[in-house]
């Protein structure tokens, strides 16, 4: 029970400290291109140096195969961070964390497509509760181009977080700390051609947030996922999880104002609950063994971490 208690504490701290790092990408100033470049390579230092001290490196477990998956797993991780951190420019940390969260039904769908796993009717209807949710949540209105397009860069970011967690499922016998070391080391090369590096030269304290979302949201707060994943039964972690978009709302109103209207406000919970029956769902014993390695989540540098960006 005392592991089990450990194991609650860290994970809300995990989740606590994803839904902060919002205000970091906006706080520092540079574009959703820079931001992740610099998470990814602030993210490697942090995830690497914790790997060598821990030994992880020796018997690590990777084949070409593993390899290969994990780093394919890091274009579209990488590539969800750049369309989530878009989202928040072009709505709301809010909007776009709670449309972040509909991942779980578009992974129930790529097994559908791609390993013809069949869709139970009860499934169904949690998919279309969700539906529901997100066109209430969206609050999209005639001619608010801005908010529909905050609402596309968030569903982006959702299907790419799936798809990062449908590849990097299949990745066994390898701690996850190294597949998410691969991930954001891939990010690099990937983002290098993106980055105005002459624009980030000019951030002043900017800096400051993007080491803290390398090493604190890219680093620290995936060991301390990965630690309470150990300790805690998959149920829990799937509630633990919501912690996430409960405080990332939180902060956006306490920081930015922003708040979400009444009607949207409805559609939230329909999207919080069908998440949470359709991951629960997910994670019995008959599926897919837990904890799967979120997004980005939530937000968030593997799929393992569930829910985080």
């Amino acid at each position: 029970m005392r592991n089990e208690t450990r194991g609650t504490v860290e994970l809300t701290l995990a989740m606590v400290l994803s839904g902060t790092l919002g205000v970091f990408v906006v706080e520092s100033g540079a574009s959703p291109f820079e931001v992740v470049f610099f998470r990814c390579l602030f993210g490697a230092l942090a995830l690497g140096a914790y790997s060598l001290v821990r030994g992880f490196f020796t018997g690590h477990g990777f084949t070409p195969r593993k390899l290969g998956l994990a780093a394919l797993g890091g274009v579209f991780i990488v590539f969800n961070w750049v369309f989530l951190f878009e989202a928040y420019e072009a709505s709301s940390i809010s909007l776009a964390t709670v449309v972040y969260h509909t991942q779980p039904f578009f992974l129930v769908l790529l097994g559908a497509v791609f390993m013809r796993e069949r869709i139970s009717a009860g499934k169904l209807g949690w998919l279309a509760l969700a539906f529901l949710g997100l066109v209430l949540v969206s609050g999209v209105r005639p001619g608010e181009t801005a908010s529909l397009k905050g609402l596309g860069f968030a569903l982006a970011a959702a299907v790419l977080y799936a798809l990062a967690t449908f590849v990097t499922k299949r990745i066994t016998g390898v701690r996850p700390h190294l597949v998410a070391l691969v991930q954001v080391v891939v990010g690099l090369p990937l983002l290098l051609p993106f980055a105005d590096f002459g624009a980030a030269a000019g951030l002043g304290s900017g800096w400051l947030w993007l080491v803290g979302l390398g090493f604190i949201h890219t680093g620290l707060m995936y060991v301390l996922m990965y630690a309470a994943y150990a300790k805690l039964p998959t149920a829990k972690i799937a509630v633990l999880a919501f912690t996430y978009p409960a405080v990332a709302m939180g902060v956006d109103w306490a920081v930015y104002g922003h708040h979400i209207g009444l009607v949207q406000a409805l559609g939230v919970p329909l999207i919080v609950l069908a998440g949470l029956k359709v991951t629960l769902a997910a994670r019995t014993p008959a599926a897919a063994p837990a904890p799967r390695t979120a997004g980005h989540a939530p937000e968030a540098a593997s799929p393992a971490a569930t829910r985080a960006a």
